[in-house]
């Protein structure tokens, strides 16, 4: 995920210690690990879980990358 964000200037990255908020992460249905929520205009528009190769993640951000 470092290396898209490093390419991408407009992509927002939010990391949450689960562990340490569980509250949060139960708000924002994160019930496995990595789980990567994205956002446009404030609405969830995307949810990914589980770990990606970069080229994988590109694939599925594809249309939110500009």
């Amino acid at each position: 995920m470092e290396a898209i964000v490093a390419e991408h200037s407009e992509i927002v990255v939010v990391k949450l210690d689960v562990d340490q908020n569980q509250e949060t992460a139960a708000a924002y249905n994160v019930i496995s690990i990595p789980t990567v929520n994205v956002y446009k205009g404030g609405e969830l528009v995307k949810t990914i879980t589980g770990a990606r190769p970069k080229a994988a993640l590109e694939k599925e951000l594809a249309e939110y990358l500009a």
